[in-house]
């Protein structure tokens, strides 16, 4: 049994009621904002660093690595923030009114490419890509994710909810990866630097929408009725080993997930020949809905664990299906849509058991700090895994001769295929067996509710 704590004390509104419909889609709409515009960045920032702002690929590639390690520190800072917040709206749900439009234009202007000198350009991406995908997207991502507990103490409801989200964000992925590329063509008429200032500034002004709709129409139930400290943040991470779990497997899951994202450009360019097959990898992340939709089953069928080995299991298949089947574009095409079927479980689940691992946090320590552990298991584990997961590749295409826009040796299409392929296979297999771990915490679950329902209704 955990201690008693009075942060610990929280709004008796929540109980496991059902959450509305409209609810869930506008909560929907906050994931699909930051994807409209972070997957963006995740996907076509480092070939908009060599490609169009003509960065080298080392260059970037530590770019992305510093910048990310440097903003993961962020997360954690973001998390204490909104544990201290306490206004009329509520804890979270603040964020997407506060930091709609900083968000939208921090990520416009990472996609600029002023004239400067070479350790100008490298300087200029280096600060923007921190503001836009670290600073700004981190103060976005953790009310995102911290507001799930909050919702509704209902462990089925907030499976429910986080599977709506992970559809929105589905679709924001969808919508971006599918046509970024051809928008940037159309406005940019060649000039891929005017392409990529129009599309930006009109997906900006798509998430700022979405993110005020999610605000007016999303509510917190379940509060703590005090600020936590930064200190009393720190403590609810004492022993609660689910959540040091989820940290670790979603840090290393995310190094696969930005891996397939920032690679597939290069493999279709390089290795299949036509860059603009890019938008039908990315067209095909919308087979990910129909496994979001499937999670609520799976859960009821098996667990969260399990559902997400199984994620992990179809994914690696799909992705290794992609080495047998040679340039038969339609098989790889096949091949990959398994392979996104599998990941969109497969990442769905740590979300959803974040909010668990709140309830075991308030449970051990009697400190419910929401918005330090879902940043720390969410933003942080995205930002750091995202960074190696471009890091890692361009280090390997470097040593591989890599170059943009040449045709390229033997051993750089080789290594571009390795990337795009094997890599992924290999981080679903570890992260595998990190989740072997998580059963066990998993059936504490329903005692862990009873014994909080108890604690709050004596308070």
């Amino acid at each position: 049994m955990g201690h008693t704590d009075s942060h610990a004390n929280v709004g008796q509104s929540a109980k496991s009621m059902k959450l509305p419909v409209f609810e869930k889609v506008a909560y929907s709409f906050t994931d699909l904002a930051g994807n409209l515009l972070y997957v963006t960045i995740s996907t076509f920032i480092m070939y908009f660093y060599t490609d169009v702002a003509t960065i080298s690929v080392a260059s970037a590639g530590l770019i992305l690595l510093v910048a990310r390690v440097f903003d993961g520190v962020s997360a954690p800072i973001w998390g204490s923030i909104v544990d201290h917040t306490h206004t009329k709206w509520g804890q979270s749900r603040p964020y997407f009114l506060w930091l709609a439009i900083p968000f939208a234009l921090a990520v416009f202007v990472a996609f600029l490419a002023p004239n400067l000198s070479s350790t100008g350009k490298v300087w200029y991406a280096g600060i923007t890509y921190v503001l836009a995908a670290g600073i700004v997207y981190t103060g976005i991502q953790t009310p995102i994710t911290a507001i799930l507990p909050n919702l509704t103490t209902d462990h089925t409801e907030r499976i429910n909810a986080n599977s709506f989200r992970m559809i929105g964000g589905l679709v924001g992925s969808i919508l971006t990866s599918t046509f970024c590329l051809p928008l940037v063509a159309f406005f940019g008429k060649g000039n891929d630097k005017v392409g990529f200032m129009w599309t930006l500034g009109i997906f900006g002004l798509i998430a700022i929408v979405l993110l005020f709709t999610a605000f007016f129409n999303v509510h917190e139930r379940t509060q703590v009725t005090e600020a936590v400290p930064f200190k009393d943040s720190l403590k609810a991470t004492v022993g609660n080993r689910p959540w040091y779990i989820l940290v670790v497997a979603f840090v290393i899951f995310w190094i696969s997930q930005a891996d397939r994202m920032t690679m597939s450009i290069y493999y279709a360019k390089y290795n299949l020949g036509n860059e603009q097959l890019t938008s039908i990898f990315q067209v095909l992340q919308i087979v990910g809905i129909i496994g979001t939709v499937l999670i609520p089953f799976l859960v009821k069928i098996t667990n969260k664990t399990h559902t997400m080995m199984i994620g992990l299991l179809i994914a690696a298949i799909g992705q290794a299906s992609m080495a047998f089947v040679g340039g038969n574009f339609v098989l790889v095409i096949i091949a990959w849509g398994v392979g996104v079927f599998g990941s969109s479980i497969a990442i769905a689940m740590p979300f959803a058991m974040l909010a668990d691992t709140v309830d075991f946090g308030e449970w051990k320590t009697g400190i419910r700090a929401s918005g330090f552990l879902t940043a720390v298991g969410a933003a942080f584990c995205i930002q750091v895994g995202s960074g190696l997961g471009s890091f890692i590749p361009s280090k390997i295409m470097a040593a591989a001769g890599f170059v943009a826009n040449k045709t390229q040796s033997a051993s750089s299409l080789s290594a571009i295929q390795f990337c795009f392929i094997w890599l992924p296979v290999i981080v679903y297999v570890v992260v595998a067996a990190i989740m072997a771990l998580y059963p066990k915490y998993e059936k504490m679950e329903q005692q862990i509710k009873v014994d909080l329902d108890s604690r709050r209704a004596n308070n």
